[in-house]
């Protein structure tokens, strides 16, 4: 049987069901899988270090000679060793093997061997503890483990390095030149890269670090040269399909009938929206800002300028209590201005349901705001023209087209106030378009943000008390919702800590919210807050994105060091919002480098995409996007933190051929079509 890329892992020999199980835990399904899983990181085997040299706490290669004869010590049942004194020029190791009996057979006194591991000390003795050993030589040779660069695996149970380095081996060279190549020759050309068979060698087995930085530089430009061309055939498949074409309105009406000016940011948005529905083409747009940057202007705006068209609008947020905080600023907005705004949320009875479906059908409502239940069968428009969606990777591919479905290919505007570094944010949002809110609303001040320990807990209390004397309110919130035996001591629950609270301020009014409540509960305990019926609100995160209560004028995050920095960004944002000044204290007993410096980014800047991108840089994308609902596939090679650089690299490639070949039509192009169109099969209903 000829093997190839598209051949079962099981026809590798020495692949039996088990491993081809354990292979298929990883996604490795084919003999071409194998070849594109990536080692996770490589330990550098080429350098040799003395013994004198050699630190504790260093993972190093020791050429030593074994210099007596290996000795077996039975401790008990379970646990045999393995000693050895393995000694070069400059001094001597101790070296020990935990049930690794064959050891004293395989090492031979006299003989020299290169011994990989990590250094340890035992009084003025160097150790090594289970090292890689392997005959001089040996090393660098086919094969070997020692005197190269070692390609580092991801492993499931039942597979081991030495069964992947084999297996990688095989697959290699069954493949032979049938490697994923997406590239065409003149992009390898134009760019510097290296060929495929090249590029796959080295980034398993590299000849050295040289060649390993040129292989992985190839794999990385077309990992996301091939997500730039697929996204912008998307962009591309939507700009050529029709859209609702709005006649020109001027703007300026609008603005002027506001109660206050406009920011640059805002307007230039907003001129954006209204060229993309004059185009002809469907508008997908992302109004991309910071917490409090006036975003819900920028939809009242574009659904003033669908209602001058005769088109009606849905508005859909995440949840009942940010629908109706959409509701009400939206009424704010447009109901001076003729407009009428309605709200369809779950907790509404059959009959209220109904009667909003009535006027919506009947063209008796010019904007509905609500939650999921919009996309339900019996919500009908009379004539849709827009779909505005709030924090969009809140909702699934599916939920979002089943709202756009119910007109005839109505406009889409995205916002989110989750900042994300702008060229990111273009391959994420793949087909929108991206204005970004950079300017917040005059009038605005800056929230005081402080970094505490324990120790202030007493004034901490007092400042609670003398703020709620003042009038105002206080959110706090804690990472846990109930205590935990489980997890280290000293974290705070939103349950335990509102009790606290209250015995601390006995006449103050604690309200506890988190996740486990019911919808329906945990939305009455919000609204309370914001009609101003409790003084201090103890919350998980469920209230990251939600809630706006200008009167909150303090927030406390207990155990911040638990927090993402784009996570307490957010969290800092649910203040500010009124004409008080406001305190945002970040209280850690954490001494940790990286919580310190995550903390100190927050007490520095307020600025959204400069916390973005230190807490991509920090925490890497698969925590900064938490579980992938941004539409982003996941990456093999490419690291979105260190990469950006090539990143913009090869989208501007990317934008560069597609203007020439929209369709990849052309020959050389093919295998890049194939590539593009294999990645949407692979990522069905994730990209947006």
């Amino acid at each position: 049987m000829t093997i190839t890329a598209e051949s079962p892992i099981s026809a590798l020999r020495g692949v039996g069901p088990k491993k081809a199980a354990a292979f298929e835990k990883l996604g490795v399904n084919t003999v071409g899988d194998l070849v594109t899983l990536f080692p996770r990181r490589y330990e550098d085997r080429t350098r040799f270090t003395p013994i004198a040299l050699a630190m504790p706490g260093d993972t190093v290669c020791i050429r030593a000679m074994v210099a007596a004869p290996p000795r077996l010590n039975r401790i008990r049942r379970g646990m045999e060793l393995v000693k050895l004194r393995a000694v070069d020029d400059t001094g001597a190791v101790e070296i020990t093997y935990f049930n690794q009996t064959y050891r004293k057979d395989s090492l031979h006194q006299g003989e020299t061997y290169i011994f990989y591991g990590k250094v340890g000390v035992v009084g003025q003795r160097k150790t090594l503890t289970n090292p890689v050993a392997e005959r001089e030589d040996r090393a660098g040779s086919p094969g070997s483990v020692t005197g190269r660069i070692m390609p580092i695996y991801p492993l499931s149970a039942g597979l081991t390095q030495r069964v992947m380095l084999d297996a990688v081996r095989a697959a290699l060279d069954l493949c032979g030149d049938d490697l994923p190549n997406a590239l065409p020759e003149e992009i390898l050309n134009q760019h510097g890269l290296a060929q495929a068979g090249f590029a796959y060698e080295n980034i398993h087995f590299p000849a050295d670090l040289g060649a390993l930085e040129l292989a992985r530089r190839r794999l990385i430009f077309e990992e996301l040269f091939v997500l730039s061309c697929a996204m912008g055939r998307m962009r591309g498949e939507r700009s050529r399909t029709g859209g609702l074409k709005m006649a020109p309105q001027k703007v300026q009406e609008f603005f002027s009938a506001l109660p206050f000016t406009p920011t640059g940011a805002q307007e230039r948005a907003v001129l954006s929206a209204a060229d993309d529905m004059c185009s002809g083409a469907l508008m997908n747009r992302l109004i991309q800002g910071d917490v409090g940057s006036g975003k819900t202007m920028i939809a009242a705006a574009c659904v003033w300028y669908v209602w001058k068209n005769g088109y009606q609008c849905a508005f859909m947020a995440p949840t009942e209590i940010l629908a109706e905080q959409h509701e009400k600023t939206l009424k704010g907005f447009l109901e001076p201005l003729g407009l009428r705004v309605g709200r369809l949320v779950g907790s509404m009875t059959a009959k209220q349901k109904r009667e909003v479906n009535e006027l919506l059908q009947a063209g008796l409502l010019d904007v509905v705001v609500g939650t999921h239940a919009l996309i339900q069968d019996s919500v009908h428009f009379q004539k849709l023209g827009l779909v505005i969606t709030d924090e969009q990777h809140r909702f699934g591919v599916g939920q979002r087209s089943a709202l756009t479905e119910k007109g005839d290919h109505p406009h889409t505007l995205v916002m989110s106030a989750t900042p994300i570094p702008r060229t990111l944010a273009l391959m994420i949002y793949g087909d929108l378009d991206v204005s970004v809110i950079d300017e917040l609303p005059p009038g605005r001040q800056p929230i005081e943000t402080y970094v505490v320990d324990e120790r202030y807990r007493e004034r901490l209390n007092a400042f609670m008390e003398r703020l709620i004397a003042e009038g105002r309110q206080v959110f706090v919130v804690c990472p846990m919702v109930e205590e935990n035996e489980e997890l280290p001591e000293g974290l705070k629950s939103a349950e335990e800590h509102a009790r606290t609270i209250q015995s601390a301020l006995p006449s103050r009014r604690v309200a506890c919210v988190h996740g486990r409540m019911k919808a329906k509960d945990k939305e009455a305990v919000m609204a309370a807050f914001a009609a101003g019926e409790t003084d201090i609100l103890v919350a998980t995160t469920v209230i990251e994105v939600g809630v706006d209560v200008p009167n909150a004028a303090l927030m406390i995050v207990e155990n911040a060091e638990r927090f993402g920095l784009s996570q307490l960004h957010q969290l800092r944002g649910r203040i500010g919002r009124g004409k008080f000044q406001s305190y945002c204290i970040l209280v850690s007993d954490s001494e940790t480098p990286e919580a310190k410096a995550r903390l100190r980014v927050m007490k520095e800047t307020s600025d959204g995409f400069k916390i973005a991108e230190a807490d991509l840089r920090q925490r890497g994308p698969g925590d900064f996007f938490g579980s992938r609902q941004h539409g982003l596939p996941e990456m093999h090679v490419a690291d979105l933190c260190d990469d950006m650089n090539v990143l913009e690299e090869a989208r501007d490639a990317a934008q560069a051929l597609l203007q020439r070949d929209p369709n990849l039509d052309e020959p050389g192009n093919r295998r890049l079509k194939a590539q593009c169109d294999r990645l949407f099969e692979i990522n069905a209903g994730r990209l947006n």
